[in-house]
């Protein structure tokens, strides 16, 4: 066991590396620590996860970052949410805003009152109540501070941008912090005799390099946490089939929307994420149901602008490393497992973990029981996830193509199926302390691929007719008139935070 733990190795750089070293140089500082990350110019790395859920926002703010310099360095722009085309079927088109639906009344949310509206014969669109939506869809975005003049909470927004970009851009901050950076290829990894935990790691120019806890970043290898560690993998492809996918970026759009879309296609379905300097895309696959050549052409007919590179194929298996800390290494990003991001959490998951690593870090020792409760915890929070994801390839009504045909028969894991039991019979969830999504967000995404729940919550049936009509005007009104105030998207980025791609007019 190490008796003062204070030399930390990250081995990898990209995102998940250069998040790892941006926070630990900040958070530990003044305590002695020395943090050196391993990086290869020759491996490269992934870099197609350009989009992201509000937690990056406390993410940057926590490192202290200018939001203005963090959008001009990664050619960002802004997000309010996802939208999902073709999902429930060809044609069809919701959105899964960040944010509530409304105000809370009653002591509960505001779609069960949508809800009774909806069973005593209403058409209000559940869209009308979400500032996130109307502004998403109006290609508007604006700061939203509390205010004493609207009951509205401000609005959650997050981020897409250059993955590339953000990792040079905490490498940066990183190195003035004091984190020392090493080029080159891990060869071998040399473990204690008495207990099995990592030493060292030898480069293939033959230097060696120490450490008392290390970070595993080598993405889908797992050089440390399973090449070494051997933690295992729990394959979840049962579940979420697509084991493929094609990546490709395009000339920006003229305008660029402040939301990912998500379009549902033959065999898996394909992102677009608007940057200030051009779009991101890519096709998320079966290869039991689609060619990876097939895949590679079909999504270069579908840009919306010329392609600026050759198709990066990404081949996966969804599922968990079954123990992502283990002894003394911590794995992150794609080195702990891979959820497709279907829903934008790839980053999130990294940032999650060095949040958990910080609030439980090892001071003169490595305590089992420590490490047993954050790998139960992980795997709390991504089997949420995971259901999350699920639930959009199995609540559907497409039939049109083999795959959707396939996706009828996936089973549902046993927490998803509770989650769906009890929402078809009361219109309600029961969240736990640590889920990821909230119970809007599962709304969001069952009332939008079309699950009707068969009841709704009683107390929605308090406020008389009257009274609920006029509070739903009232939201209504603040919701448009919010979104009424905002510029263009576009007009805000060129305002405050251009980057190279999109210049001030």
């Amino acid at each position: 066991m190490a008796n003062n733990i204070k030399r930390i190795l990250i081995v990898g750089g990209g995102t998940a590396g250069w998040m790892a070293a941006a926070a630990f140089s900040k958070w530990l500082a003044g305590g002695g620590y020395s943090i050196d990350l391993i990086e290869s110019d020759e491996i490269g790395t992934i870099g197609v996860g350009e989009a992201t859920i509000p937690h990056i926002v406390d993410f940057n703010r926590s490192l202290q970052i200018d939001e203005v310099d963090f959008v001009r360095a990664t050619q960002a722009t802004f997000k309010l949410g996802i939208e999902f085309e073709d999902w429930t079927r060809l044609g069809h088109s919701y959105m899964h805003p960040f944010g509530n639906f409304g105000v809370p009344m009653q002591g509960i949310n505001f779609y069960q009152f949508w809800l009774r509206h909806i069973a005593q014969g209403g058409s209000l669109s559940l869209d009308l109540f979400n500032s996130n939506t109307i502004a998403a869809r109006a290609g508007r975005f604006g700061p939203t501070p509390p205010s004493e003049q609207t009951p509205l909470p401000p609005m959650p927004y997050a981020y897409h941008f250059d993955a590339s970009l953000y990792a040079a851009f905490l490498r940066r901050m990183a190195e003035a912090n004091g984190v020392k950076r090493h080029e080159g290829k891990v060869v071998h990894v040399k473990l204690r005799g008495e207990d099995g935990y990592i030493e060292s790691v030898q480069l293939a120019d033959g230097r060696v390099l120490e450490a008392d806890l290390f970070i595993d970043c080598s993405g889908f290898r797992g050089l440390l946490i399973e090449q070494a560690l051997h933690a295992g993998y729990e394959d979840w492809s049962q579940w979420l089939p697509c084991d493929r996918a094609v990546a490709v970026p395009c000339d920006r759009v003229a305008v660029t929307t402040p939301y990912t879309r998500s379009t549902a296609r033959e065999a898996g379905w394909q992102w677009r994420i608007p940057l200030q300097h051009r779009t991101g895309n890519g096709y998320v696959y079966c290869s039991q149901f689609l060619g990876d050549d097939e895949a590679s052409s079909l999504l270069l007919s579908r840009l919306d602008g010329a392609p600026r590179a050759t198709p990066k194929p990404l081949r996966f298996i969804t599922g968990r490393r079954k123990e992502v800390w283990k002894k003394n290494c911590v794995a992150l990003g794609l080195a702990g497992g891979f959820l497709e991001p279907l829903e934008s959490t790839s980053i999130h998951l990294i940032q999650a973990v060095i949040g958990r690593l910080l609030f439980v870090f090892p001071g003169t020792r490595f305590d089992q029981t420590t490490i047993d409760k954050f790998n139960l915890q992980l795997r709390f929070e991504l089997e949420g996830i995971r259901d999350f994801l699920v639930l959009h390839y199995k609540a559907t009504e497409r039939s049109d193509t083999e795959f959707w045909r396939h996706c009828q028969s996936i089973p549902l894991p046993d927490t998803l199926k509770q989650r769906w039991d009890m929402y078809r019979q009361t219109g309600n969830f029961t969240i736990t302390p640590g889920e990821l999504f909230s119970d809007p967000s599962w709304f969001a995404v069952f009332n939008g691929q079309g699950v009707k729940p068969l009841a709704y919550h009683p107390l929605a049936d308090i406020p008389p007719d009257a009274e609920l009509a006029r509070r739903f005007d009232l939201i209504r009104a603040d919701v448009q008139k919010r979104v009424n105030a905002m510029p263009m998207h576009d007009d805000f980025l060129r305002k405050y935070c251009p980057g190279q791609g999109l210049r001030p007019t």
